[in-house]
């Protein structure tokens, strides 16, 4: 039991440092519209699965959009899966 609690800060600094990681190409450049002080939705700690699926809305024409349809288009599918997995983790 003594090592119970260290095992529990352990696993939170593991979680941390995940979630710190470093961010794939392009992932950064979300936060300019979908920062927490922005008027788009915020993005961060979404369900990865969610916003690829949205990603793929936007590339196919089938969410309405302004600008992420022509964003969206410029990712491939491993792309999107690695930006919405670090969007995913980010509290």
């Amino acid at each position: 039991m003594i090592f119970m609690p260290r095992c529990t800060a352990l696993a939170a600094a593991l979680a941390a440092g995940l979630a710190a990681a470093e961010a794939p190409p392009g992932a950064l450049s979300c936060s300019g519209c979908h920062g927490s002080d922005a008027t788009f939705p915020r993005i961060t700690g979404r369900d990865p699965a969610e916003i690829v699926s949205l990603l793929a809305g936007f590339r196919d024409g089938i969410q309405p959009a302004t600008l992420m349809d022509r964003i969206a288009r410029g990712l491939t599918p491993a792309e999107a899966q690695a930006i919405a997995d670090w969007l995913g983790a980010q509290k």
